[in-house]
């Protein structure tokens, strides 16, 4: 028999694993125009790159998002969970990653209804009809299944963060065990994020990292693509 504390555990492994089809495996987050350019041509390299993503870039954006979006949903405040879904699908730098968010969003809510029912998610997903960020509907899906702020927010962006270094494993090219070391390298990026998230108010919100913009702009036109983003 397993205890509240591993049903928890066990739909937060479910929906970080790289087989709950949301379809990461096909952004990059810019990295493939970055690898283009020679910005980043080994596991240094991208470790940095992944690092400025996630302290400076969408990371520090769609942690708070989706802080506040547990909150809220702990709160049964539909109208704040409202305005954070809103404020989520308006904080998007670029078109591809506007795409990339939305469009793992959509995905999640509706193998998360179908696998993991639950009533306020339903209706969440109903107010917002395929227009829900991914971090917000995460965040509300954890609140409402039982899985705790930090474990949901540390998962989250460190899914996010291994995702992006399977993309560049794929990219540079690097080896398995050199995606395996920069994985470990980035977890106090990870960290950092996380704790940032925590304590960040809705006036905290924001990025400053224009270059990761323009790979993204400038991937929209890239001749050759293996990735959405």
């Amino acid at each position: 028999m397993t205890g509240p504390g591993e049903a928890a555990l066990y739909r937060l492994l479910a929906w970080l694993s790289p087989a709950y089809p949301v379809g990461a495996y096909t952004y990059s987050h810019g990295l493939e125009t970055a690898v283009e350019d020679g910005a980043v041509r080994d596991r240094a390299g991208l470790v940095a790159y992944v690092a400025a993503v996630l302290g400076q870039g969408a990371g520090a954006v769609d942690g708070p998002l989706l802080a506040a979006a547990h909150r809220a949903a702990t709160a049964g405040d539909d109208a704040a969970l409202d305005a954070v879904a809103e404020l989520a699908a308006a904080w998007r730098g670029t078109a591809e990653t506007a795409l990339e968010t939305m469009a793992q969003g959509t995905a999640f809510v509706a193998v998360t209804a179908a696998a993991w029912p639950e009533p306020h998610f339903a209706a969440l997903a109903a107010r917002h009809p395929r227009r829900l960020a991914h971090p917000v509907a995460f965040g509300a899906a954890a609140a409402w299944q039982g899985v705790a702020l930090r474990p949901a927010l540390f998962g989250w962006l460190a899914a996010f963060a291994a995702n992006l270094v399977s993309a560049g494993v794929r990219l540079v090219p690097l080896g398995q065990t050199d995606g395996q070391a920069a994985t470990a390298a980035l977890l106090p990026a990870v960290q950092g994020a996380t704790e940032t998230a925590l304590l960040a108010g809705p006036d905290d919100l924001g990025t400053a990292a224009p270059v990761l913009d323009l790979f993204s702009m400038r991937h929209e036109t890239q001749y050759t693509r293996l990735f959405r983003s």
